[in-house]
């Protein structure tokens, strides 16, 4: 079959995919499926949304090649369709940074409100990790750090952050870390850290991110159905 105007048909499905992205809900799950790959019912407790409603995301997203899905049992498994997904997130989120003065009036009232210092970098934590003067927390649920998390990381969910301060284990500086650059989590972690006086910086983006730049990943266990853990923080 010959095509009237190959270009315009290119633009066509390009634009396919910038569709499946035009959605605030598609985009969360584009977030956790960074973590790993899950199931519908998982997802659907992440997001705090009915099954169906994740399942219709899902297959907008699985049509545009965004993601691939995989049967178990009677469980329906998805996760990004390969490395490339992660850069498109990425680059969406730059513009929006740097274009859009709404994001800019998010970061400035949300974001650097509960913290003005410079990240650290993945780079810079790596060299503190093997000097050994760092305490590295992932703040993100349990069944996220299962599925891969920075070697030597501590779990500590956010809910659980007054009592591991309470305890007292830690050495001179923390470095907090979550899902990516703008998780919520970690600027909480950090905000309450430093109200009780401790040292503590937050990971310049995320798990997903410190996978795709080759830096070494510590897994725990294959989470492939939902469990009660799997509730939205």
């Amino acid at each position: 079959m010959s095509i009237r105007n190959p270009k315009q048909a290119l633009y066509e499905q390009f634009a396919a995919v910038a569709k499946a992205l035009g959605n605030s809900q598609r985009l969360e799950l584009i977030e956790h499926l960074a973590q790993g790959a899950r199931n519908v019912e998982a997802l659907a407790a992440k997001l705090g949304l009915p099954i169906s409603n994740v399942s219709q995301h899902l297959q907008i997203m699985r049509r545009a090649g965004l993601v691939t899905a995989e049967r178990k049992g009677k469980f329906v498994t998805y996760r990004l369709s390969d490395e490339n997904v992660l850069p498109l997130f990425a680059s969406l989120r730059t513009v929006a940074e740097r274009q859009n003065s709404e994001v800019d009036r998010i970061v400035r009232v949300y974001f650097e409100t509960r913290d003005q210092m410079e990240p650290i970098t993945r780079e810079e934590l790596s060299q503190r990790m093997r000097d050994g003067v760092v305490t590295v927390i992932d703040v993100r649920p349990p069944d996220e750090f299962a599925l891969g998390h920075v070697p030597g990381a501590v779990n500590v969910p956010l809910g659980q952050l007054g009592a591991w301060m309470s305890d007292g284990g830690t050495c001179d500086e923390i470095v907090a870390y979550c899902r990516g650059p703008w998780c919520v989590l970690s600027f909480e972690a950090v905000a309450a850290l430093r109200a009780r006086g401790y040292n503590a910086r937050r990971l310049e983006d995320g798990m997903p991110e410190w996978n795709a730049a080759g830096l070494p990943v510590q897994i725990e266990e294959a989470w492939q159905t939902a469990s009660t853990s799997d509730l939205k923080p």
